[in-house]
């Protein structure tokens, strides 16, 4: 699809690799719907792009369809959804004091991997009753995976293992949604310049940037968002986890 034509849904799209893509949409002619759980964010968001917020814990099955529901509503339909919401989650099977409190891991894997899914079946249960485009397409889902799916450090165990399952769900989630029309594919990039990093020291920013091989800098979500905009033009991407990392391979700790 051309991206004058995207009409978006885009997870924790307040900030980040989720802010940046709305920018980059709205920038080049689509329609965006930000849906997160930070309402002063969103505030700010809506502010400085002008696209809607919609306040979303993406683990209820309840809120994400009406969600879905009120950003079809707002944009006159919904051909496209991107997941960026996702919590690190960072602890050690078994820490200092006692091992990993269970609901670590399970909250982690709720939100970046049960939360992803839940947000792609109810925009494809929507996307589905599309009229076809181009090559019968109908949508197009875009999770955000991470480069620690395939090499996690120590203290990723939860991390590394949501967004090793969403990587693993892109390709059976093509398959089966082919015959609707719709696409499924998964961004795994390595190490972004996020609020998170802008808050740590400089010379941990700067020893994060030395670990990458080409270019040595930390990605920009502009280049996140623009690799998103690819995707989301060309139909013949699908089923697959693209690398978006400047070559790192994340060592061990």
């Amino acid at each position: 699809m051309q991206l004058n034509q995207v009409k978006a849904l885009v997870t924790g799209g307040v900030s980040g690799l989720g802010l940046a893509t709305v920018k980059y949409i709205l920038d080049n002619g689509g329609q965006a719907v930000m849906l997160d759980v930070n309402d002063e964010a969103g505030a700010a968001a809506e502010a400085e792009t002008g696209a809607r917020y919609i306040k979303t814990d993406v683990t209820s099955e309840e809120k994400v369809i009406e969600s879905v529901r009120q950003a079809s509503g707002i944009m006159g339909g919904l051909n496209a959804a991107v997941n960026c919401a996702g919590i690190i989650g960072a602890g050690r099977v078994l820490g200092r004091e006692a091992p990993m409190p269970l609901s670590l891991f399970s909250t982690t894997i709720n939100i970046n991997l049960v939360g992803s899914f839940n947000v792609a079946k109810a925009a494809a249960d929507r996307m589905q009753h599309n009229e076809p485009g181009e090559d019968g397409e109908k949508g197009v889902i875009i999770n955000t995976a991470s480069v620690a799916a395939y090499e996690g450090q120590i203290g990723q165990a939860a991390y590394s293992a949501s967004k090793a399952g969403l990587v693993g769900m892109t390709l059976p989630m093509a398959r089966e949604l082919s015959r609707f029309g719709i696409r499924v594919m998964t961004i795994a990039p390595g190490i972004f310049w996020t609020p998170m990093v802008d808050g740590m020291p400089e010379h941990i920013q700067e020893s994060l940037s030395a670990s990458i091989p080409f270019p040595s800098r930390l990605g920009q979500p502009e280049e996140f968002a623009e690799l998103a905009g690819n995707i989301l033009q060309s139909s013949y991407m699908n089923g697959t986890t693209i690398r978006l990392d400047g070559a790192v391979r994340l060592a061990a700790k």
